[in-house]
């Protein structure tokens, strides 16, 4: 049986271990990365071929990943001559993992389905820990066969993979996802700021809520180190931020008010024209102590 080519465009933090798994899977895997030391450096970690363009790496495969930073880097890489649909072959699939508006994902469905190719959106959840022990959840738009044909390449880097319904509707369940992390920031912010100011011990204080009916990954993971002043993780606001603008557009489109969704947006906002845009997305916690 032929070897199953794949490749993956974009080696940030998520892509790089993600493709890494598709490759320790026996998958033939190529990669392109606009800064090519890092697609260097991951053809020394794993089993691969480095390709120069998008379109190079996309011939031949049967599946492409795309995961980028957002909307106008997907189309960077996606159309033209150097593009990946320009080296697809028709009846592969082109998977987006990218967290975009839903309005690209319905338009790359649309572009890939008049040349014979099929597209599934599939933005993830889980952060750069969830993509490095392969744990990630995948929200999927698409068909559901196309669906049934990808998801085995993905379930070696996630631990759920879900079709939501329509191509957009993967990153329409993603701003639901980033509406909610937004929420339990803002109210873990406020709450460490009682605890601390009540002379309880943060870690005490995990130890017993994560228990209970406060628990949340936020809270196990990002708690103690937001009071420690340690904001060195995976996902930075600059992204989030990005998300969250997706979140409001979308809201106003169903002629509905997403207030606390606004003022998270407004704070990290506030906290990029400090200079913190390249930080965590728990310091958001730092908007909230400059108020008191």
């Amino acid at each position: 049986m032929r070897q199953q080519k794949v490749a993956f465009i974009g080696l940030g933090v998520m892509g790089y271990p993600m493709s890494g798994y598709l490759s320790k899977m026996g998958y033939e895997t190529k990669v392109y990365n606009r800064t090519k030391a890092t697609a260097d450096r991951w053809v020394n970690d794993y089993t691969g071929t480095v390709c120069d363009t998008p379109k190079e790496a996309a011939i031949d495969c049967d599946v492409v990943f795309i995961c980028v930073g957002n909307d106008e880097d997907v189309r960077s890489v996606t159309y033209g001559s150097d593009g990946i649909l320009s080296g697809m072959k028709s009846g592969a699939v082109l998977v987006d993992h990218t967290t975009t508006s839903a309005e690209l994902a319905v338009e790359l469905a649309k572009v890939a389905k008049e040349q014979g190719i099929d597209f599934i959106d599939a933005p993830v959840s889980g952060g750069q820990a969830g993509a490095e022990n392969g744990a990630l959840t995948v929200m999927c738009g698409g068909d559901q066969a196309v669906f049934d044909r990808t998801a085995p390449y993905m379930a070696v880097y996630a631990k759920q993979i879900s079709l939501l319904g329509e191509n957009g509707q993967g990153q329409r369940c993603k701003m639901v996802n980033q509406i909610c992390i937004g929420g339990v920031l803002q109210g873990l912010s406020e709450g460490l700021l009682l605890a601390q100011k009540a002379g309880l011990k943060i870690e005490d204080v995990v130890e017993t809520l994560k228990h209970g009916a406060a628990g949340s990954w936020q809270m196990e993971n990002r708690a103690v180190t937001m009071t420690q002043d340690k904001f060195d993780f995976g996902f930075a606001i600059d992204w989030m931020r990005k998300d969250l603008g997706f979140c409001l557009d979308e809201a106003e489109k169903y002629g509905i008010t997403l207030p606390l969704t606004k003022e998270v947006y407004e704070k990290y906002g506030a906290l990029q024209a400090k200079g913190l845009g390249r930080l965590d997305t728990s310091v958001l916690c730092k908007a909230l102590e400059e108020h008191q």
